[in-house]
This record gives structure tokens, C-alpha cells and sequence, in this order.
């Protein structure tokens, strides 16, 4: 169980990934708790992130609840293989982690507050896990979809990685990196915690406020 354990949290190499497939994973053409689409074309001038912080049933909805969202979906991304299924995934065959995939109305709402959510609603200095969900695919992520976003993901986890130490937590071990391809989860996983109500919620933050927005 130790050495299947280690194997989970380490991550694979390319040359090892699965290959995956050309096909995209078929999806609802609707949210179904917001009702808005699924998938590109969004509306002129909004805006998208993509976070990873631990199963992503939970963390999609954190975000289809917050004002000024109008729309989530669930995938993988951060790793090798294209199109990747579900089961792939949670083998750690394919390096990805679970995300989620975040559009919103600037006019209502910001990556700054985007980014609050994000770290008030996980740990994120738990590494290959979240937790009792543990393996490469439950790591913490911030995948930037645009360059201007660099910034303030960099401040941001600064900022708390400092309030998180001043309470006895450990180092961030989120990753940030920018031209991560976003895969679409399979349609059962899409809001899924609105289709099965009393559905696992894996998801737990620290109880420490994030300083985003604010000065440092």
C-alpha cells in the first residue's frame, strides 16, 4: 500500500503518459444549474481561469455559486495525454490534474476574487493531495489563460502563502503555469454535486482568509 501510495503522487513522465485520442469527450450543450453553454464561443469581453483543487465535483461548484459567474465545467489539464478519460486520469497515466474551468462577467466580479475562492476553499500546501484524496491529480493548480493574469497569481500566492504560514501551515505547493490545455470532463461529471445532491464533497479549505486584491 506505501509503494502505491508513492506511485500515485509521483508525476509521470511524458514519454510514459497514455496517448489518449483525438476525440473530445461529448458534454450537456447547457450548465445544468445556470444554463448557460458549456463550451466556446462565450460572450465578448468575459473572462475564463482554470483551477485545480482537489476533486473537482466540489471545487466546480464553489465557483457556479459565487456572483458573476456565468458558467463552469469540469476536465483535466496540466498533463501529457489528450482527451483524456476519467479512469486515465486517476491512474496518474496522464500527469492531469482535475479542474475546473471558470467564465465570468468582469462587469460583476474578478480574477482576483476568482482567486480568493480558489485558496480559501482547499489547502493548498498539501502536495499530491487533497485531503484523504491522494494521487498526482488532486494536486493544487492555477493554469493561466491568459499572460495577464501572471501577475496577480504570483501575488496571490504570496500574500497567502504568508497568512498561511503565520497560522502554522506549510509551504504552497500550488502550480502555476500558463499554456495548460483544457480537456472537458465526461457529461456525468459535469455539476455533478447539483445531479447527486448528498454526492462525495472532498473539498475543505483552512479556515484563513485570503488578503487578495488588497495591499500587501
Amino acid at each position: 500500500m506505501a509503494l502505491f501510495s508513492r506511485e500515485k503522487t509521483k508525476m509521470i513522465d511524458s514519454e510514459r503518459a497514455l496517448p489518449g485520442r483525438d476525440r473530445e469527450m461529448p458534454v450537456p450543450e447547457r450548465h445544468y444549474v445556470l444554463g448557460t453553454p458549456l463550451k466556446p464561443p462565450f460572450p465578448a469581453g468575459f473572462e475564463t481561469a482554470v483551477f485545480g483543487m482537489g476533486c473537482f465535483w466540489g471545487a466546480e461548484r464553489k465557483f457556479w455559486e459565487a456572483d458573476g459567474v456565468y458558467t463552469t465545467a469540469v476536465g483535466y489539464a496540466g498533463g501529457y495525454t489528450p482527451n483524456p478519460s476519467y479512469e486515465e486520469v486517476c491512474s496518474g497515466s496522464t500527469g492531469h490534474a482535475e479542474v475546473v474551468l471558470v467564465v465570468w462577467d468582469p462587469q460583476k466580479t474578478s480574477y482576483d476574487e476568482m482567486l480568493r475562492i480558489f485558496w480559501e476553499s482547499h489547502d493548498p500546501t498539501q502536495g499530491m493531495r487533497q485531503g484523504n484524496d491522494v494521487g498526482t491529480q488532486y494536486r493544487s493548480t492555477i493554469y493561466l489563460s491568459d499572460p495577464s493574469q501572471a501577475d496577480a497569481a504570483e501575488k496571490s500566492l504570496r500574500l497567502y502563502g504568508d497568512k498561511l504560514a503565520q497560522a502554522g501551515y506549510g509551504e504552497i505547493s500550488t502550480e502555476i503555469k500558463a499554456d495548460q490545455p483544457f480537456y472537458y470532463a465526461e457529461d456525468y461529471h459535469q455539476q455533478y454535486l447539483a445531479k447527486n445532491p448528498n454526492g462525495y464533497c472532498g473539498i475543505g479549505g483552512t479556515g484563513v482568509s485570503c488578503p487578495v486584491g488588497l495591499t500587501a
